[in-house]
This record gives C-alpha cells, structure tokens and sequence, in this order.
C-alpha cells in the first residue's frame, strides 16, 4: 500500500503537481536505506534535496549602500557651462554687432517679399508631398466599410447568445 502511494507522489512529482507536504514524504522514503529497485533512479537526487536543505549561508553581507552619484553637482555644471558659453558668445560692442548680421534687410518691402518667397518654395514642397499621401483616404475608407463587419459579429452574438 506504501508503495502505491509513493508511485503515485512519484507521478504527481514528475508532473509539478505535489504539495510540500507531499514533497517531504517523498525525501523522508528516499533517505531510508530500503527503496524500491524500480524507485532506486530517484534516490541520489531526493538525497540531494536534503543536503542542499541543510546548506547555510555563511558569509557576512554587506550592509553598506552604495555611494549614489550626486546628479544634483552635475545639473549645476551644465548649468554653469551653459551660461559662460552664452556670456562668451555675445558681442562686444555695436561695430562688432554690425558685421555680424549676414542676411538682413534694411528695407521692409524686401524683407516682405524674400519671406513671400521663401514661404511660397516652402508650400510648393508641402503641398507636391502632401499629394503624395492622398491615397489614405482610400485606405480609411476601406477600413471604416470593415465596422459594418463588427456590427453583424455583435448582432450574431445577441441572436445566438454567444457573449
């Protein structure tokens, strides 16, 4: 009857579907002397189990933390580059100023119309892309036919009570 019982743990073992209790069954058959010839395969690794169950950690752990990097330091750094590279940066004085401004317009009508037509280059461009992206409207199109297809599924489900 015992050795039933223990073919059955050993089954149930195999399968992942013991208890612990079951489990301490098993290692209390496996460590006594006389097993079953056909058990004798499982002996050396429940013996195994109850070894390692007696193991113990012996080494200190240390309780130490770790030194955190201090990230508040570095956010003042960059803070101090940023305003040293700004500081720098600037002109001197306002014959300096006025040699470094390349590209400007004196007169407002030609500032007027080199915006008009750097504005009008910019459209041409959007708009000869934008052309080009006209056939999602045919894809929505498309996939808005495709909810008729989940208003017949949810009705099909009332009808046959599926939900």
């Amino acid at each position: 009857m015992v050795l039933n019982s223990i073919d059955k743990l050993i089954k149930k073992y195999e399968n992942g579907e013991t208890t612990l209790e079951e489990e301490q069954v098993l290692k209390h058959y496996f460590s006594k002397d006389t097993v079953a010839p056909h058990l004798e395969q499982y002996k050396p690794m429940f013996a195994y189990f109850l070894e390692n169950q007696q193991e113990q950690y012996t080494k200190a752990l240390p309780l130490k933390p770790k030194s955190m990097f201090n990230y508040k330091w570095l956010s003042v750094a960059a803070v101090a580059a940023i305003l040293l590279g700004v500081y720098f940066s600037m002109p001197v004085s306002d014959a300096h100023y006025e040699q470094n401004l390349v590209g400007t317009f004196c007169e407002p009508e030609e500032a007027f119309n080199e915006v008009s037509k750097q504005l009008a280059m910019i459209s041409s461009h959007f708009n000869k892309g934008a052309s080009t992206v006209n056939y999602l409207d045919e894809v929505h199109k498309g996939a808005s036919t495709l909810n008729y297809l989940n208003e017949v599924e949810n009705t099909t489900s009332i009808i046959f009570k599926t939900n």
